[in-house]
């Protein structure tokens, strides 16, 4: 890094020009930043262990000796910066990636449609919603996510307007990054997570959802499609920040009113930007009859009404910041719902239309009608979500203090059909359930303050309840129950999360069921939602089995929707890793059951995939597209059904990778043991992640451990063993019973073809020198035996991979990602044995645990960020 010629081109061969110019001189301008603040010995000492990394790479044992020892004699008060050096290239790697994603050559081009005779209505009918999570796996600062946008702010205008002093503002913002704590003192709060979900819509989605939906109104005109309607929204966003307490204490009934406050007060302060523009603007005097008739006779009747618009959303905005939940005396002050921000809007586009002026009506005015259909004066819908048994819990306080059952048994004790016999009575029944006063637990009070929160705007800003750990009707009736107690009058959705495997085997029985109830048919109006758990069934049953189990589910529920007559969306509870349901969004929708898509789709986008997906304007405008094509292509053109014999296949080897799979996890009693020795799953709680606990409940075992930090901590030690145990004993098998042919067929099926891609490219950042290198300084003879036993489990499978695919090594196909791995190889690798040293420092306590912490902190981070995803 002392001179340009330094930086690693010799790695960079396979890359694109433009992206190896790029990281060449962010990589370079790094160097520099770090000399001018360490001086060129430390720098050349970063050199150092970026050459004896490369040589490690592709030497052998005492190349990785070299580098071990090397930095074990790092000085203590050197440690963190040393990893910090390495941590940065990594995120200044990441931007660069990202940058050039965006590129024009690499733009997916413009949105095009099918020619179908069903395109008109199916895109009428279209309903697309991302849902933005709070799950903890974004590892770095929102302070510091802003200046590594800036840094893209200036590749991107750099790539337009050639020349000027971009280096030197390159090198400033690369400074302040340097001179920035990379790792939050403080855990964030709820509400902070919320604002962060909110930024995302201010600095990205704000300017990437008009311009995607004049994409999409280009290609219906292309196909002879009139323009979507004003008030449609084929894409649109909610949230789980603020909503989500399943497992986390921090969200309160408090924490919720506050989110949906702030909330409005974001969308509030948006719109008013908006309207700033358009009282510029739309100054013109020529109008319509209707706008006359609401403003009078005046030179300039748009800003008139417009006026009137700002005036209203200031209002609205002062109420919202008060962050109190009833709406004011006044309520007509204020915009309470979408409709009634959309009415005055559209007034001035359709006078302007009828006017002459289509060309004004559809520039920012539109724009702005746009936001209002997709984002609404709520900004970001909020769903609730919490355990089944916390309602479980509530009724059956309940019951046990009436004695409902006269014989001192309680809710908890009932069998399912006592309990739904009991629930629809009292869904039924006019007469309140709940006394005025009551001896509830502090718990179960929080229950129905939570339920008090939705009722008190009548579910506004609410888009739906999820049910964690769902299994049966009476999950999903009980919160009715207990919502219209609370004071609820609309329907809203609630919703089942089948999670287990057990629970996704029985998914569409417990929804034949419900939709069998007259009471809760009527209550749905023939539309049903699911959700299906890619997380916690891949941790209970290994990611083959649950995937299988997943498709299983959908084909199920497909079934009994149709059976019933009701509309089905189903909502995927995919997380960024392989492990927790990952993988590119266009590829998951087309690789679902026929049927299952049909027109809607409901996905959550979590953690750092929000960054990488959403959190520029160009990459969310390519995510939209995706999104938008895929689920239309799912629709129209939906992939054939597997043959009996891919199916017969797919189950054995699925019950296959199940046993092998538990009978690590679940059934070897030193798992746990190891798990904890090996990688540094006790050591994420120094890393400030988010504001939920890492455990839904204070046990030891792994059943209790969030599958987020379950798959972060393997992939610290890059063994990524939720992504590939047990799938290794049912490929092996097949391959051993000559079945290598179905396999290579079963190829052209774009699930399997899915879980085979997902595959490689987990294989391919696996690394089993690494993983032994951690056992060898972290664990004890009997744990690296086993850790050996793993290592080649994982070789082996990565043969039987290569002997189906036919492909002469990992990647083969992708030569861009194959050489972004190798490349970030050499900076990941230090970081990897720095951990190592750090781990058994900080568990023997032989160096101060302030300087160990932080220093390990930042090797979380920078591993993370150069993987690109963590949980």
């Amino acid at each position: 890094m002392k001179d340009k010629t330094n930086a690693p081109a010799h790695d960079l061969k396979h890359l694109d020009a433009s992206l190896r110019d790029d990281v060449r001189q962010l990589g370079w301008l790094l160097g520099r930043v770090i000399a001018d603040d360490r001086g060129e010995p430390f720098l050349e000492g970063i050199e150092n262990i970026r050459a004896l990394a490369k040589d490690a790479r592709t030497g052998g044992s005492e190349q990785w000796t070299a580098l071990s020892r090397f930095l074990a004699d790092v000085p203590a008060g050197d440690m963190v910066d040393v990893a910090r050096a390495f941590n940065q290239f990594l995120n200044l790697a990441n931007i660069a990636e990202q940058h050039h994603l965006t590129r024009p050559h690499r733009d997916d081009g413009e949105l095009t449609l099918p020619e179908d005779k069903r395109l008109e209505e199916t895109l009428a009918a279209l309903d697309i919603e991302l849902v933005l999570t709070a799950h903890p796996t974004e590892v770095l600062r929102r302070t510091l996510i802003q200046k590594y946008d800036a840094i893209a702010a200036v590749l991107a205008e750099r790539d337009q307007h050639p020349g000027g002093d971009s280096e030197q503002t390159l090198r400033r913002l690369i400074a302040e990054a340097w001179h920035t704590d990379e790792i939050r003192q403080a855990r964030p709060t709820p509400q902070d997570e919320a604002r962060w979900g909110f930024a995302v819509v201010e600095s990205s989605l704000w300017d990437a959802l008009p311009r995607f939906m004049r994409e999409l109104d280009e290609a219906r005109a292309q196909r002879g499609l009139p323009p979507t309607p004003l008030d449609a929204a084929p894409i649109r966003f909610a949230t789980w920040m603020g909503g989500d307490r399943d497992g986390n204490p921090n969200v309160t009934a408090e924490v919720t009113a506050e989110v949906l406050m702030l909330s409005r007060w974001m969308a509030a302060d948006l719109f008013l930007r908006d309207l700033e523009v358009l009282l510029g603007s739309l100054s013109m005097g020529a109008c319509n009859e209707e706008l006359t008739a609401a403003v009078g006779d005046g030179a300039e009747p748009y800003r008139e009404l417009l006026k009137r618009v700002r005036d209203r959303l200031l209002r609205t905005r002062d109420w919202a910041a008060q962050l109190e939940l009833r709406p004011p005396a006044d309520a007509d002050a204020v915009y309470l719902t979408s409709e009634d921000l959309c009415e005055p809007l559209a007034l001035c586009h359709r006078s302007l239309m009828a006017s002459g002026m289509a060309v004004i009506a559809n520039g920012p005015l539109l724009d702005t009608l746009r936001r209002v259909a997709a984002f609404g004066v709520h900004l970001v819908r909020l769903d609730v979500r919490q355990d089944a048994a916390r309602h479980t819990a509530v009724l059956d306080e309940l019951t046990r203090y009436l004695d409902v059952s006269q014989n001192g048994t309680g809710y908890a004790d009932w069998p399912e059909a006592e309990r739904q016999q009991f629930l629809i009575a009292e869904l039924d029944n006019r007469r309140p359930l709940f006394p005025a006063h009551w001896p509830v637990s502090e718990e179960g009070a929080e229950v129905l303050a939570t339920c008090r929160t939705i009722a008190q705007q009548n579910g506004a800003g609410i888009a739906q309840y999820v049910i964690s750990m769902a299994a049966a009707p009476s999950d999903v009736l009980a919160v009715i129950l207990l919502l219209r107690e609370s004071g609820l009058t609309s329907n809203l959705p609630v919703v089942p999360l089948f999670e287990t495997l057990a629970d996704l085997e029985g998914a569409a029985a417990s929804i034949d069921a419900l939709l069998s109830i007259p009471w809760y048919r009527d209550y749905v109006n023939d539309y049903q939602q699911v959700m299906i758990g890619y997380s916690d069934s891949a941790k209970d049953a290994g990611q083959f089995a649950a995937a299988w189990a997943q498709y299983q589910a959908q084909e199920r529920l497909v079934e009994v929707a149709q059976r019933h007559a009701v509309r089905l969306t189903l909502f995927h509870g995919r997380g960024g890793a392989v492990g927790r349901g990952g993988g590119p969004a266009q590829a998951a929708i087309l690789s679902q059951p026929p049927g299952s898509v049909a027109g809607s789709l409901r996905v959550t986008e979590q953690g750092e995939m929000i960054r990488w997906k959403l959190g520029l304007p160009e990459l969310a405008l390519q995510t939209l597209r995706r999104y938008l094509s895929a689920t239309m292509e799912a629709t129209l053109s939906p992939p054939p059904a597997p043959t009996q014999e891919w199916r017969e296949t797919i189950a054995s080897m699925s019950q296959s990778a199940l046993a092998s799979y538990r009978a690590v996890v679940r059934d070897d009693p030193n798992f746990v043991a190891l798990f904890r020795s090996l990688t540094p799953e006790q050591e994420l709680g120094i890393l400030a992640l988010g504001s939920r606990p890492s455990r839904r409940k204070p046990t030891a075992g792994i059943e209790s451990l969030r599958a987020i930090p379950w798959v972060f901590a393997w992939t610290q030690v890059r063994l990524m063993l939720p992504a590939w145990l047990g799938t290794d004993t049912a490929l092996h098998e097949s391959v051993e019973h000559d079945e290598t042919k179905v396999l290579k067929e079963m190829l052209d099926w774009p699930f399997y073809r899915m879980q085979s891609d997902m595959l490689e490219m987990v294989l391919a950042k696996a690394d089993t020198t690494l993983a032994r290198y951690y056992a060898e300084r972290l664990t004890d003879e009997p744990q690296r035996k086993t850790v050996a036993g793993l290592c080649e489990r994982l070789a082996g499978l990565t043969e039987d991979l290569l002997r189906i695919t036919g492909t002469p090594h990992l990647l083969a196909n992708d030569p861009t990602l194959e050489e972004s791995l190798h490349v970030r190889n050499t900076y990941l690798d230090p970081l990897h044995l720095l951990q190592a040293e750090l781990l058994a420092r900080w568990r023997d306590k032989s160096m101060d645990q302030d300087a160990v912490e932080q220093s390990l902190q930042v090797t979380m981070a920078g591993i993370a960020s150069g993987l690109r995803n963590t949980g």
